[in-house]
């Protein structure tokens, strides 16, 4: 599965990369803490997350500022820097309304989004994530004590500093995942970054704006989570209105691909998003992006402009930019692009290839 790797600008200058993988309807994951747009793909600890949500969903995603392949500054983080970031990723996609996904930290930063911008969620997710930050919840001490892990050991021969990390996020991991992670951590980003961003996590609260959000939410928590408490999962729930809520088996906050907590997440997302799960075309055809392959197929189904637009969450001027792009890359006129759509979704499991000369 190939993914496209972008960049846009915040607000402040801050260069931010998003990347867009998979096919199907939109997807948009809020960044976590310490991700590494192109590692990600390598790590036994994130590589099913991308894989899986990308087998049905495209998947729009990017590194948070100061790690992965964002710039390195991170200025003064906070909700609105972090919800303005996300705004300008989505603009940047091209996404008029779609799903969003906030794992852990980043599950407060999609409640204020989907509370200031009603009209653009159409659903939300949020797995092992907290309404209030850990400075709200009484763990200073706790937080004072990671940051010192970090400034100690972030980038240090010996491990053990960051094992610290692993044990937490982890706890059943195995010895190639939880070396897997360690290793990420020191390559996302620096220590300072590192240390400051986890600061400004634990002044995170969203109290105030979850009772506000109106969109359909599914809450998943695993039982025995390590960083997160499950009690702070169940009081994310109960703020935001009508939220439906599943605990999870599990003690990880990073859910494995062979556990089985991981299959009745899977399990869950899919019923809640009303997923479609036909198969699609292949993600690289004629070096056509997996926003343009859905296009694609759809009007292989014989959909109009505007219903295409409906379909995906898309306006249908997004819709005629996306099918002038796909004709260009196919070197055909618009009626015959529909012809080559039409061929194409004749055999699903071995399309034929076009040039791109």
């Amino acid at each position: 599965m190939k993914q496209h790797v972008r960049f846009c600008t915040a607000k402040d200058g801050v260069r931010l990369a998003y990347a867009v993988h998979g096919s199907g309807p939109p997807l948009v994951r809020v960044a976590t803490w310490l991700s590494h747009l192109e590692l990600d793909w390598e790590s036994p600890v994130w590589r099913h997350w991308l894989k899986q949500l990308g087998d049905r969903h495209t998947v729009v995603r990017y590194d948070e500022r100061g790690c992965g392949l964002s710039d390195t500054n991170i200025g003064d983080p906070s909700v609105d820097v972090w919800v303005g970031d996300l705004e300008t990723v989505i603009d940047a996609a091209g996404l008029d309304r779609f799903a969003l996904l906030g794992v852990s930290q980043a599950a407060a930063i999609a409640v204020a989004y989907a509370a200031r911008h009603p009209d653009r969620v159409s659903r939300m997710v949020l797995y092992g994530g907290y309404a209030r930050g850990r400075r709200f919840r009484g763990e200073d001490s706790e937080e004072e004590a990671i940051v010192a892990a970090i400034r100690a050991g972030w980038t240090a021969p010996n491990p053990a500093f960051r094992r610290m990390f692993s044990m937490l996020f982890l706890p059943n991991g195995t010895p190639e995942q939880m070396a897997w992670y360690e290793d990420l951590l020191w390559r996302s980003t620096t220590a300072e970054a590192a240390a400051a961003l986890y600061r400004a996590r634990g002044g995170l609260n969203v109290c105030d704006l979850a009772p506000h959000v109106r969109a359909r939410t599914l809450v998943m928590h695993a039982r025995d989570d390590r960083v997160v408490p499950v009690q702070e999962g169940r009081l994310l729930a109960t703020l935001i209105p009508e939220a439906h809520f599943v605990l999870l088996d599990s003690a990880n906050h990073i859910l494995l691909e062979h556990e089985p907590a991981w299959d009745v997440f899977l399990s869950e997302i899919e019923a809640f998003l009303g997923t479609d799960t036909r198969p699609g075309l292949p993600i690289a055809v004629a070096g056509l992006s997996a926003r343009e392959l859905e296009v694609l197929r759809l009007v292989s189904e014989g959909l109009t402009n505007q219903s295409i637009a409906d379909r995906m969450c898309l306006s249908v001027r997004t819709v005629e930019r996306h099918l002038t792009n796909i004709y260009a890359k196919l070197q055909v006129s618009g009626k015959a692009g529909r012809a080559a759509a039409a061929a194409l979704s004749v055999r699903r499991d071995e399309p034929p290839r076009f040039s791109s000369r």
